[in-house]
């Protein structure tokens, strides 16, 4: 999969904030990054450690995950809980630019979405509230459409 210059303007932004943040510079975590970057939206830590292993790297899922754990606590990738046990992760694109997701609750299929009228009411709810929103997540539930039609 080619890397699109968002991902690699993700890619350079979370290493260099790893660096000024103080954390070591590593080849796996380096690896970690550059593979979530290229992978996009909603992969799963098994999905990267997989993805890592087609390449012939010797990183392994421990450190995928820790470095997953990381990224989040950092607010560098956006965690999805999409089932039971079963969370996906991706880029939390600097410029703040995002989308939610559905997810469909029989096969666990991720689809992105992007709603401007969603966002406009997020707005008017935080100024209703009085509420300053830093971020949110809209994840969306059910069963998608190859699912309702196999009943």
């Amino acid at each position: 999969m080619a890397a699109t210059d968002t991902s690699v303007d993700w890619a350079d932004h979370a290493l260099a904030r790893l660096a000024s943040d103080g954390y070591r510079s590593s080849a796996p975590r380096a690896e970690i990054i550059e593979v979530l970057a290229g992978l996009g939206c909603s992969v799963s830590a098994r999905e990267i450690t997989a993805e890592l292993q087609r390449r012939g790297s010797t990183t392994g899922s421990a450190s995928v995950y820790r470095t997953l754990d990381l990224l989040e606590r950092l607010k560098l990738v956006q965690r999805v809980d999409v089932s039971e046990g079963l969370a996906r992760y991706e880029p939390a694109l600097p410029g703040g630019d995002h989308h939610h997701h559905v997810v469909c609750d029989r096969c666990g299929k991720v689809s992105a979405f992007e709603d401007e009228a969603l966002e406009a009411a997020i707005n008017r709810l935080s100024l209703r509230l009085d509420f300053a929103i830093d971020a949110h997540d809209v994840t969306l539930r059910g069963e998608c459409p190859g699912c309702r039609r196999a009943d």
